[in-house]
């Protein structure tokens, strides 16, 4: 008799790795999560923040307070005393905050347009397939309103009645006078 070990070794795949250690995952049961190095996040609430600040980037109120934030930063470091400034002339550290400012805004408002366009794109494809339903729609309509009126030409309509009622009653008419002089002549005779 063959122990465990070998049959399990003999029915695995050869290489290295595979020899050297058994198979104990189930294919039954679904694999315990790996513990992350990075956080996890939503994507979509992650996104839906991002379209707010973009919102909020893109308006007046954000350029109002970006410039008196700029008009109080540059204030205070030239008008106030040397030992209270914290930025001399050149701005270095008003310059590095704007352009961290930037280096964020400009991905965050990327995104909101990437989110947008997907929206678009959505909405583009549900007009598209409501719109081939109308037209599917209508087309079934108008064959619909085309084998009526096929239907109706052969349905007696009011008018036809009323010309072959008009047509009998002459045609009766014609009968009895035909009758009546066919009687008045075997009287005769």
């Amino acid at each position: 008799m063959v122990p465990e070990r070998e049959t399990v070794r003999e029915r695995m795949p050869s290489g290295a790795t595979a020899a050297t250690r058994p198979r104990t995952a189930r294919l039954d049961q679904p694999r315990p999560r790996r513990p992350r190095l990075l956080p996890e996040y939503d994507p979509e609430a992650f996104g839906r923040l991002s379209e707010r600040i973009a919102r909020f980037i893109g308006t007046g109120r954000f350029l109002v307070w970006m410039t008196v934030v700029i008009i109080v930063w540059i204030a205070w470091n030239t008008l106030m005393p040397r030992d209270v400034r914290f930025d001399e002339y050149p701005f270095i550290f008003l310059t590095l905050a704007l352009s961290l400012q930037a280096s964020y805004a400009a991905p965050l408002i990327l995104l909101a347009q990437n989110r947008q366009d997907d929206r678009a794109r959505i909405d583009l494809e549900q007009d598209r397939r409501s719109n081939e339903r109308s037209i599917a729609d209508t087309e079934y309509l108008t064959r619909e309103i085309a084998a009526l009126r096929v239907g109706l030409g052969e349905v007696a309509t009011r008018d036809w009645m009323r010309s072959e009622l008009q047509d009998l009653l002459k045609e009766i008419e014609e009968h009895r006078t035909s009758t009546a002089q066919e009687d008045g002549f075997r009287r005769r005779s």
